[in-house]
């Protein structure tokens, strides 16, 4: 805890939990400086979250059209002009940025645009080119992000092996394309590149596909990976990925050779730099390697006295609104408006990709109690004719301690199974709660309504 309300904040990052940082500290009376080096909105907005969901849209009239004609209700041709695509989400992009920066002029907030250089106590200095700058604080919030994690052997080289941002700035379709990763990213990018004609290869070391999640999910996202073609080999050690006569070449444990047009590298998040005079600040790291080295967080998200880190740096929870609510909750404690400890509740998780995925709470290991249900009984997964997968609930003393579901829309059911979670709801609750009809939600309903059993 600080010992007394700052009065200057420098926030450094101004991706969605530095943003709102930002914003949260001069609205509480703060002299707010936000410094940041590239564009305002961070990964999420400009290489991650929002670019993904443009091309997963502007490609699921693909897919949606597939699954009917297969039911022999439609036919014909889905064509998607991908240059056009591009060049909508990066005018959109701009309107936001324009719009962020808008928002930071009315709320009276100094935007610094260059590279945190290092911290002693008090002052942060920022670089831009030949120039530094001193920018003193009482309070420090450090949003700094994570980066794309590489290792020797397997990492971008800006040819045919690629990092995110320029998979997602593709103005046409690869022939082919590796993927080595089989997390969220790694499934979303598939889903938009099949849908587009490309042939995709993913491989991942885990022995599953979306090896965080529930196992029985990695087993429908493995079904409909082989239902649409994908060639997905979880379980696969990569030896090196480089490029070679212009293709990326990917050598896997046991000698076998796969090429493609391109190769996209995918394989998590590593913590960001260390900022130089940071430890000498008081600051705490997780892991000492420079390659992992999270910011190590207390209870108020403060490292060092009156140094805060939120969002992806501090390695808790590596997603957009969860930096936001840290970075809401740095701010206000900062400015004396709060002293409990940060306590946000349970945070959910969605995979965008086809099938989609939604957790919040608790995954279930065997022998917890669990209820659930198929979506095959849906009438809305019906109507799309996508009915692989299910919703599962988690019950600890008679209470909903997670909910995991994997199918069509499910993470429209994120909202309402984080407030089901985070009031630990009990079958009674969820009896008395009118659902929609027909509605995607009335899996839900049946997973918390089913028989409660203990899982094998």
């Amino acid at each position: 805890m600080t010992s007394s309300p700052a009065k200057r904040l420098v926030v450094v990052g101004a991706g969605p939990g530095g943003f709102e940082a930002a914003l949260t500290g001069a609205a509480a009376g703060l002299d707010v400086v936000l410094i940041e080096r590239g564009k305002l909105g961070g990964t999420c907005l400009n290489w991650g979250c929002i670019p993904t969901k443009h091309l997963l849209a502007a490609t699921l009239a693909v897919e949606g059209l597939a699954a009917q004609a297969k039911q022999k209700l439609a036919s014909g041709t889905v064509t998607v002009d991908l240059a056009a695509v591009q060049a909508k989400k990066k005018k959109l992009l701009a309107a936001t940025h324009s719009a962020m920066a808008a928002t930071l002029k009315k709320a009276g907030i100094r935007l610094v645009t260059g590279n945190l250089a290092g911290v002693a106590p008090g002052v942060a200095q920022v670089a831009a080119g030949t120039d530094t700058e001193d920018i003193p604080f009482d309070a420090l919030i450090l949003a700094l992000g994570s980066r794309a994690a590489a290792f020797p052997g397997v990492k971008p080289d800006g040819q045919a092996v690629l990092g995110v941002a320029p998979v997602l700035d593709f103005t046409t379709p690869p022939e082919s394309l590796i993927i080595v990763g089989a997390g969220a990213i790694g499934l979303e990018i598939t889903t938009i590149y099949h849908r587009l004609g490309t042939k995709v290869t993913m491989v991942d070391a885990a022995p599953r596909l979306a090896p965080a999640e529930d196992p029985d999910v990695s087993k429908v996202v493995a079904q409909i990976m082989r239902r649409l073609g994908v060639d997905a080999r979880p379980g696969a050690k990569v030896e090196s990925l480089v490029t070679e006569d212009g293709r990326a070449k990917l050598t896997l444990a046991g000698g076998e050779v796969l090429t493609a047009e391109k190769a996209l590298v995918a394989i998590g998040r590593f913590a960001p730099t260390v900022v130089p005079g940071l430890a000498e600040c008081g600051a705490v790291f997780a892991d000492p390697s420079p390659n992992r080295a999270w910011i190590k967080t207390g209870d108020t998200l403060q490292t060092a006295p009156g140094i805060y880190a939120v969002g992806d740096c501090n390695g808790r929870v590596l997603l957009a609104h969860a930096a936001a609510s840290q970075g809401v909750y740095a701010a206000r404690h900062a400015a004396g408006q709060t002293s409990a400890p940060y306590a946000p509740g349970p945070i959910p998780g969605c995979y965008y990709g086809a099938p989609e995925i939604m957790r919040v709470g608790a995954i279930a290991a065997p022998g917890d109690l669990i209820s659930e249900a198929a979506f095959v009984a849906n009438p809305i997964a019906q109507a799309h004719a996508d009915t692989a997968g299910f919703a599962r609930v988690v019950w600890k003393d008679g209470k909903v301690a997670g909910i995991t579901a994997v199918g069509h829309g499910a993470s429209t059911m994120g909202t309402l199974a984080t407030v089901i979670v985070s009031q630990a709801w009990t079958r009674e609750q969820a009896e008395a709660l009118v659902f929609p009809h027909p509605g995607l939600d009335e899996t839900l309903k049946a997973a918390l309504l089913g028989e409660v059993k203990a899982k094998a």
